[in-house]
């Protein structure tokens, strides 16, 4: 472990200070200036979707909604990085980090309209349903079998697995500090109601993802509402605090400029997955009539779960006084820092805040592992040995959290993104051509509908028609 343990680190520095930020940032600017900035010139449309996705209930019957597909990843992504982690990157990198946590969010919603654009389109049939994610492009798009097997046993292992004892653990210790909760009997009472769901299928894990994700957030944003209207004669000065420390104009806590950029990119990566392989496994699911629909709400999920829920995070910070004392960290700032809004309560208000976030994260993170156990060996043996594994995961990282497991699937999580960025690249030019077919079709007045047809350079599609003039 002498050895290892080093090792392991100093592939994380090298992986997640170096490779990575560099491939994100620069395959992101790539993606927006080729997509003719699709994150911006089409938000609206973004958002419209959703509501015709919330509001489908054709689709709900048929299998998956639009959606509850925004709402699995939105799940996975909403997790305790949203707390504990803007916390970190704030005392570590100084208030500056928001704002390249911002920079690197819109940057990003490209890469993540591009990798689910492609999971749409080369999604498979599941029963009454639809699995899909970067193996599955990486084998039909790119031809590369052997690809997808290295990202699906990478992301079965680091999200499937891992960070699923890492939420646990997250929540049977926020439980602990505020309610005297027994670790493993918390454990096992989360387990048991995680079985429940995982054991349902996807269109259970679904319905339960789609009202977790809308409670948490309608909770945890109404509440940082109110800290800010509370404060609101500060936030200009907040704001102007953020901007300047980004470019070291500002003095602060742990803020020079380089420790502002790199915590800042490093924890906004982390939250919200964009250009990492993880959130298109949910996009594949949704049942939608052309593959661009759903590409845009997921890049609208990075505004979400970024410039949304994790700025509520930094201004309930920011607010207070809590991030420049040197006894707290991680979660703890964040509970300080409400508490010294709303009063003590506030220390169970967090404690019920990470049980909805961390949970709704085991089961975003489950079905990750599902999709890409499937990919490796659709026997069903395979699948509930998994989810034994996963359940029996969640027992042990209630009760115990082992850093050097933290850290590896850092390592997993890193090798993975890496894996997806260089096939999304590959692959680009038909998640453009997608684009630029409906916005053709919008032009004309349609509801865009996508065919096997409709773009070239597309062959081993299995859930789009042909189009009737081909048919004919």
């Amino acid at each position: 472990m002498d050895i290892f343990e080093p090792f392991i680190g100093w592939m994380n520095n090298l992986l997640w200070s170096y490779i990575l930020i560099g491939m994100l940032i620069t395959l992101g600017l790539y993606f927006t200036i080729r997509t003719n900035f699709v994150q911006f010139r089409l938000i609206k449309e973004m958002v419209r979707l959703l509501g015709e996705g919330a509001t489908a209930t054709e689709n709900r019957k048929k299998g998956v909604t639009s959606f509850q597909a925004f709402a699995i990843s939105t799940a996975s992504r909403v997790g305790t990085g949203n707390l504990a982690g803007v916390a970190l990157a704030i005392s570590t990198g100084g208030p500056g980090a928001i704002f390249w946590m911002w920079l690197i969010a819109l940057i990003g919603a490209a890469s993540a309209f591009v990798e689910s654009t492609l999971a749409q389109i080369y999604k498979v049939k599941d029963k009454d349903s639809f699995r899909g994610g970067p193996a599955y492009y990486m084998e039909k798009g790119l031809n590369m079998r052997w690809m997808g097997v290295l990202f699906a046993v990478l992301i079965t292992i680091c999200f499937g697995l891992v960070f699923n004892a890492v939420q646990a653990n997250t929540i049977t210790s926020a439980f602990d500090v505020a309610f005297g909760t027994d670790r493993l009997t918390m454990g096992i009472i989360l387990a048991v109601a995680f079985a429940a769901i995982i054991f349902g299928g996807i269109r259970r894990i679904a319905r339960i993802s789609e009202i977790i994700v809308v409670v948490m957030a309608l909770i945890y944003i109404g509440v940082a509402l109110i800290v800010i209207i509370m404060n609101i004669a500060e936030i200009p000065g907040v704001i102007s605090l953020i901007v300047k420390s980004a470019f070291g104009l500002e003095e602060a806590v742990g803020g020079t400029l380089g420790a502002a950029l790199m915590m800042g990119i490093k924890r906004g990566l982390f939250s919200n997955e964009a250009g990492m392989g993880s959130a298109p496994n949910a996009a594949a699911t949704a049942t939608v009539s052309h593959p661009v629909k759903q590409g845009l709400i997921q890049s609208l999920g990075v505004f979400t779960d970024t410039i949304i829920i994790c700025s509520c995070t930094a201004f309930i910070i920011l607010l207070s006084n809590a991030y420049v004392q040197p006894d707290l960290d991680g979660i703890q700032i964040t509970q300080a820092a409400l508490s010294s809004h709303i009063g003590e309560w506030a220390t169970q208000l967090v404690a019920i805040t990470i049980l909805l976030f961390a949970f709704s994260s085991l089961i975003g993170n489950y079905y990750y592992g599902e999709t890409n156990i499937e990919f490796l060996n659709t026997n069903k043996s395979f699948l509930f040995l998994y989810r034994i594994a996963v359940v029996a995961m969640v027992i042990f990282g209630s009760v115990a959290k082992v850093q050097i497991v933290w850290d590896m699937a850092d390592l997993f999580m890193g090798l993975m993104a890496i894996v997806n960025l260089i096939a999304i690249f590959m692959l680009g030019k038909i998640a453009f051509a997608a684009l630029n077919d409906y916005m053709k079709q919008k032009k004309a007045g349609k509801d865009p509908v996508f065919y096997k047809d409709s773009i070239e350079g597309i062959e081993d599609v299995e859930c789009w028609n042909y189009s009737k003039q081909k048919s004919l």
